[in-house]
């Protein structure tokens, strides 16, 4: 009697080998599966097929990561099932760029300890927070959904719109600031009425963003002494500076030390003579009143309102690549004016950076101002309306400044939103500063799809005729051979 073969059987022949080779092929797809998605997180090798390419790095990012000095740790505080995907998809990316970039979720509820860690007196990380980290510097940023938008003002409707993603930009900037062996520092001078709190939030965002560090200091405390290496920033004050502090202000400039002033037109410049003399020093002479367009030269002002000028950018060093890429739409809502520089002595060379239309004209506001149109007598414009300087000190350090006739423009949101004047911002930072560009020149990607267009139909066209032919194809290669079965 003959024995039969393993696996002849007929329940083998007709199920349970079929049963087990599909068995088979399922766990090898898996396991392919999963083998293919840990390969793309560390490589990197998905292609981003999104409208926007909101996963694609720039090549910028590409740059930095490249040289990046020290390693940095990302914590995304998500809970499990509300992660943002196209965020988390994206620190995928950093991750497979750069064997020192690493990132994990957390979810905030179960990870108190890690929250209070990277918490300060004005911020604590919470939920959809990233936390950007780089323990050899001992340097964090925390970033939330708001740092991954930007807006833009619908002048019609007067309301703000999305404009674009940013998560690209505020990440690289976040890895380039914390992995940095200095930082740059912004001071803000107080205690003499200048603007602080609320309303400086724009402009020290914006500075932090751009990878400035901004502290708040008094020239009446002990314990600070201004470095030379730190701007510091008047914003319109309203009491003068005392004799010491004006002794404490000349030593920082003769080592080298810069400034960044606001004179609003409303300040009270006249009765404070130390400082005067500060913005003299540098060729700064403000000039009383307030500087006011012709309403009959729309190209002056904003929606034919006089106070709202929109002033002519002069070609100095901080505007010449902004004039030469037509980013020169800036809004100054009330401004006062600046004597045109003269010959100075041969240390100081001023220059206008703002001035108004031609057919400007300046009004003293007094008891007797009764309206802001244009009287006789008025002094005719144009008026410079911003400037900057440079000073040879004793030392042979150089000493900058600039100053500008509107504290408004640097510090509302409206202004950011409708002009240039962040670029022109961080531009004055940086010649005061003394330090090459911050710009990483990373697009925004677009916030919503585009509309469908009828140019955009061809392929979709194509395919929806092409598949139902292929199947037609298909089933006449196989019916074919059988019609005469």
């Amino acid at each position: 009697m003959k024995k039969k073969r393993l696996f002849r059987g007929e329940k083998w022949r007709y199920g349970s080998v079929s049963a087990l080779l599909l068995i088979l092929l399922i766990l090898s797809l898996i396991a392919l599966n999963i083998g293919a998605e840990v390969l793309e997180k560390k490589n990197g090798w998905r292609r981003d097929y999104s409208f926007n390419s909101i996963a694609t790095a720039s090549r910028a990012t590409l740059d930095l990561v490249d040289d990046l000095p020290h390693p940095v740790k990302i914590y995304a505080l998500f809970r499990k099932g509300n992660e943002d995907a196209p965020l988390l998809e994206l620190l995928d990316r950093y991750a497979a760029l750069s064997s020192r970039i690493t990132w994990e979720q957390a979810d905030p509820g179960l990870n108190p300890a890690l929250l209070s860690r990277f918490a300060t007196e004005s911020q604590t990380p919470e939920e959809d927070n990233l936390i950007i980290w780089c323990e050899e510097t001992g340097r964090w940023r925390v970033l939330g959904p708001e740092d991954y938008v930007s807006l833009s003002m619908d002048e019609t409707a007067g309301e703000y719109s999305y404009a674009g993603w940013t998560y690209e930009e505020s990440i690289t900037r976040a890895i380039e600031y914390v992995t940095r062996d200095t930082v740059p520092q912004v001071v803000i001078i107080q205690g003499h009425g200048e603007l602080d709190g609320d309303s400086l939030a724009v402009l020290d965002n914006l500075l932090t963003a751009n990878l400035y560090e901004v502290v708040y200091r008094s020239l009446t405390d002990p314990d600070y002494t201004p470095d030379p290496k730190d701007l510091l920033v008047f914003l319109s004050p309203l009491r003068d500076i005392s004799e010491t502090e004006l002794k404490i202000l000349t030593e920082f400039a003769a080592k080298g030390g810069s400034f960044l002033f606001t004179c609003d037109f409303s300040d009270p410049v006249d009765s404070m003579p130390n400082y005067a003399a500060l913005l003299r020093s540098y060729g700064f002479i403000p000039l009383e009143g307030i500087v006011l367009a012709d309403t009959n030269a729309p190209e002056t002002c904003y929606d034919g309102v006089n106070t709202y000028l929109l002033p002519e950018m002069c070609s100095t060093d901080i505007t010449m690549d902004m004039i030469a890429s037509g980013a020169t739409s800036i809004l100054l809502p009330g401004a006062r004016g600046f004597e045109s520089p003269d010959e100075t002595d041969r240390n100081l060379i001023t220059a206008a950076l703002l001035r108004s239309g031609d057919t400007s004209y300046r009004k003293a506001l007094d008891a007797q101002t009764v309206s802001m149109d244009r009287a006789e007598g008025d002094p005719q414009g144009p008026f410079d309306l911003a400037l900057q300087a440079r000073r040879i000190t004793a030392e042979g350090y150089v000493s900058r400044a600039v100053v500008f006739g509107c504290s408004i423009a640097l510090t509302d949101e409206t202004v950011y939103s409708m002009t240039d004047i962040r670029k022109l911002i961080i531009r004055t930072t940086e010649f005061l500063l003394d330090t090459g560009a911050s710009d990483l020149n990373i697009e925004a990607r677009t916030a919503l799809r585009p509309a469908l267009g009828t140019g955009g139909t061809g392929l979709g066209s194509v395919m929806l005729a092409a598949l139902p032919a292929a199947v037609l194809a298909a089933a006449l290669l196989v019916l074919l051979p059988r019609r005469n079965r």
